[in-house]
């Protein structure tokens, strides 16, 4: 246990369980379970829409009373320090007995406490008969101001999603080259860039590149946005990400769809593809391999469901396989 310094919780709903846990295997190489996992790789819980807060552990035990005496040990002097309870899968602790244990942390940082605003959040919790203490880091959703974007389409996925596609698409790496292979008004492109990522993005519409370099520039995101047929890029990347063309007015035939996969695969050996249709066919011949697989069913609509594919090329799956 002494390698899993993170306790995260998750929040989503039904409709992208799956979603979450795909992202999670990307992000953390395992998925989670009932919305919580424990784990020695550290992210910023607004990297994703999913992930609720992040416990930095300090102090564990299986020994409740133990476990207060090393709070103590720490000799913590925070003035302006809030501690919350952490309500994890399988904790029966009641109410009353929650209040208690808070007070019984609380007593150990010898500060004055301040729970409106405080300048440091800790937490408590008991998960698998070990209780937990440590620093807890929430999820700011600052990601939401996207919202305010100066364009905006109905059909835009939603951020939720495109947030997920970049960590799919990143996974555990830093120093990555991303491209957005349809981006219209940008909404992956921004996900990318407020989690610090290099991408850029393609579009054959004069207008939508137009509004999508709008978008970026109102939240002063760099993010060079191409105006060209996807087969006319020549620069490689690490991976992309292709929002696939569905609505009444962009809707693309079968030849469309494999002409902008085929391209890709040009310029890249990794793709994360959402499509509303089965395009398992265009996608091997492309010369590519489903390696993963989701679903995003929408709330209310059940017969529209987006479709996650995360590609790799044969050559280089046969290598991984190697």
């Amino acid at each position: 246990m002494q390698d899993n310094k993170y306790i995260y919780s998750f929040r989503y709903d039904t409709t992208e369980s799956m979603l979450c846990k795909l992202e999670s295997r990307y992000i953390f190489n395992k998925e989670e379970e009932h919305k919580q996992l424990i784990s020695n790789v550290k992210i910023e819980p607004s990297r994703s829409a999913f992930i609720k807060r992040r416990l930095d552990v300090i102090s564990f035990s299986t020994d409740y009373a133990m476990l207060i005496d090393q709070i103590k040990n720490e000799n913590i002097r925070t003035d302006g320090f809030k501690v919350e309870y952490l309500v994890l899968d399988g904790d029966s602790t009641r109410y009353a007995g929650r209040l208690a244990k808070l007070k019984d942390v609380g007593f150990c940082i010898d500060s004055y406490p301040d729970y409106h605003n405080p300048t440091v959040i800790y937490g408590i919790c008991t998960y698998e008969g070990i209780w937990y203490f440590g620093v807890l880091i929430k999820n700011n959703f600052a990601w939401q101001n996207h919202k305010q974007k100066p364009y905006s389409y109905s059909n835009s996925i939603k951020q939720n999603i495109a947030k997920a596609l970049v960590n799919i698409a990143v996974g555990s790496k830093q120093e990555v080259k991303l491209l957005d292979a349809c981006c219209g008004v940008g909404t992956i492109m921004l996900e990318a860039c407020f989690a610090g990522y290099d991408i850029e993005g393609c579009d054959i519409s004069k207008k939508t590149c137009k509004n999508a370099r709008a978008n970026l520039s109102h939240f002063n995101y760099v993010g060079e946005v191409h105006c060209s047929d996807i087969k006319n890029m020549t620069k490689l990347y690490d991976a992309a990400i292709i929002d696939l063309p569905y609505n009444i007015y962009t809707k693309a035939t079968d030849s469309d769809i494999l002409h902008i996969i085929e391209s890709t695969s040009e310029i890249t050996d990794r793709i994360v593809i959402v499509s509303t249709a089965e395009i398992r066919n265009a996608i091997s011949s492309a010369g590519l391999r489903v390696v993963n697989y989701c679903e995003v069913r929408k709330r209310g609509k059940v017969n529209f469901t987006r479709k996650i594919w995360v590609c790799e090329s044969e050559d280089k799956f046969e290598i991984n396989q190697d």
